[in-house]
């Protein structure tokens, strides 16, 4: 036989509290005394109630619904940053709706729309497509991740130290040649200051170098064909000198690590790399890479730390008015591994 579902009025009838006493221990628990909350509790497991989530969003209103907006999974970054977040549900209690979506404004209107539609309580981003001004006025708690951030909350690695970092490692690793490849980035993108951090310490220490501001691709085939031909060129105009490639990600220092193996069968002595991210492809590949590491999971705790606090002050009677977005920046710890050797 189908068991009773237990309801608000046979809990009521079972601990002799009002159906409003029920209703608060599930709403607001805090409003109870510890004995009546640790009373509805035994009387739960007592009738072996089974929660009926849909049941509880129409009552309070609270899905419980995070929106989260990627622009890809081929880059390691974004997948491990990804798991980091989804690994987060039993500390904060949400749960997440995923978009992927590449360079297109239209597209990412229309999947935040459908988010919208789900009654998410707050968004996290990590897309570019969209201005932080937009962003802002869909009017829910937003926190962005190494995206242009001036109107919405953000969490971000320390990029200027992490190019710091990274240059300075290939320096001592007896790199003669600097070469930092990167995507033509507004300066109002977090990661502009990889490239910041790149151009100062070479001036500061007096060290040649080249800066490459390419289109790197919208696909991992894409990424590889110009990774491929950019270490053609680089082969050719610098053969004899010992290069120091300074990757924005693991992804592309992984292309260039296995090209490399690819023709040589290991890692040529005149070849120093280092990525940024120290996502696992930087540990798994042919031989593990340096990388700086962005803290990965700290960055996705910090990200719903925030935005469980806006969410929180949301649901109050009386939400208090954020007048100045938060950002929070995470120290990035440099990895020396075989490829600085």
């Amino acid at each position: 036989m189908n068991k009773k579902n237990i309801t608000f009025s046979d809990i009521a009838e079972y601990t002799h509290f009002s159906k409003t006493t029920i209703s608060r221990y599930f709403n607001n628990p805090d409003s109870l005394t510890l004995e009546n909350q640790q009373i509805i509790a035994d009387a739960l497991e007592a009738l072996d109630y089974k929660e009926n989530k849909v049941a509880r969003i129409l009552a309070n209103g609270k899905t419980e619904f995070i929106g989260i907006i990627i622009p890809n999974l081929y880059m390691h970054y974004y997948s491990a940053i990804l798991d980091q977040i989804l690994s987060t549900y039993e500390k904060y209690g949400y749960k997440f709706l995923v978009f992927t979506v590449k360079d297109n404004e239209e597209t990412e209107r229309k999947y935040i729309q459908e988010l919208l539609a789900y009654k998410i309580e707050g968004m996290i981003i990590l897309s570019h497509n969209l201005t932080s001004k937009e962003l802002a006025s869909y009017n829910i708690p937003i926190v962005a991740i190494e995206r242009e951030d001036k109107h919405i909350c953000s969490v971000n690695t320390d990029n200027y130290m992490g190019g710091v970092q990274a240059t300075s490692l290939l320096a001592k690793s007896g790199a003669e040649m600097l070469i930092h490849i990167n995507a033509d980035l507004s300066p109002e993108v977090p990661s502009y200051e990889r490239i910041h951090g790149f151009l100062d310490t070479c001036a500061e220490q007096n060290l040649p170098y080249e800066l490459i501001l390419t289109d790197t691709g919208h696909s991992y085939e894409e990424s590889i064909d110009v990774f491929y031909r950019l270490l053609d060129e680089i082969d050719q105009k610098y053969k004899d000198k010992v290069k120091g490639l300074f990757l924005p990600n693991d992804t592309f220092a992984n292309i260039i690590l296995n090209r490399l193996f690819q023709r040589y069968g290991k890692l040529p002595d005149d070849y120093k790399i280092v990525g940024f991210d120290d996502s696992p492809i930087s540990r798994e590949s042919v031989i593990p890479t340096s990388t700086v590491g962005q803290q990965i999971d700290k960055i996705a705790d910090t990200a719903l730390q925030i935005l469980s606090e806006r969410i929180k002050e949301n649901h109050k009677r009386k939400p208090r008015t954020f007048l100045e977005p938060v950002h929070k920046v995470i120290t990035p710890i440099l990895l020396k591994r075989e490829t600085t050797k």
